[in-house]
């Protein structure tokens, strides 16, 4: 299973003076337990895909033209956009940084560059980027409520509260 999840809860229409109404399609993104909603006009969904049938193969997006904006047809519309961002997701094990962009992911290498510390005078600047990976991932926040009967979490922060705060009994 992919750790990225996407999904459109909701559109809403907008109209203002300056230009033609438009519709807004919220969607929910959720990443290694985190949260977040972006917000898209099918303009730029579409502009998404004619970027990315460069790169990778891609599910069909739904017509460009709607003849009516009755709310029946603009959720098809956004049941389709969902399928079609699900597709990409599914079909793909690495994500292209376009479309991490567009869902407002930070991407990371899956696995960090490994390189000698050389000289500190001659750093590059690829070396100087710090990158974070999780070394552990807890169902639940440990530090909420712990339960009595949870050892293995209880001996993770002990050691590491140990760890932090003694550091003169750390093997050398």
């Amino acid at each position: 299973m992919h750790p990225v999840r996407v999904s459109i809860p909701s559109f809403r229409s907008e109209n203002n003076s300056m230009e033609r109404g438009y519709t807004v399609f919220k969607i929910d993104v959720l990443m290694n337990g985190r949260q977040h909603s972006v917000e898209k006009r099918y303009s730029e969904f579409h502009a998404l895909h004619k970027m990315l049938k460069k790169s990778i193969k891609l599910p069909e997006i739904p017509s460009k033209h709607v003849r009516n904006w009755v709310p029946k047809v603009l959720e098809q519309r956004r049941q389709g956009l969902e399928l079609y961002l699900q597709t990409i997701i599914m079909e793909n094990e690495a994500l292209p940084k376009i479309f991490l962009d567009f869902l407002n992911i930070r991407h990371f290498p899956l696995v960090p560059k490994t390189e000698s510390c050389g000289s500190f005078d001659t750093e590059s600047e690829e070396s100087s980027k710090l990158s974070h990976q999780p070394v552990m991932l807890f169902l639940r926040d440990p530090y909420l409520l712990p339960s009595s009967h949870d050892t293995f979490s209880n001996v993770v922060i002990e050691g590491v509260i140990h760890g932090v705060f003694c550091p003169d009994l750390q093997p050398r």
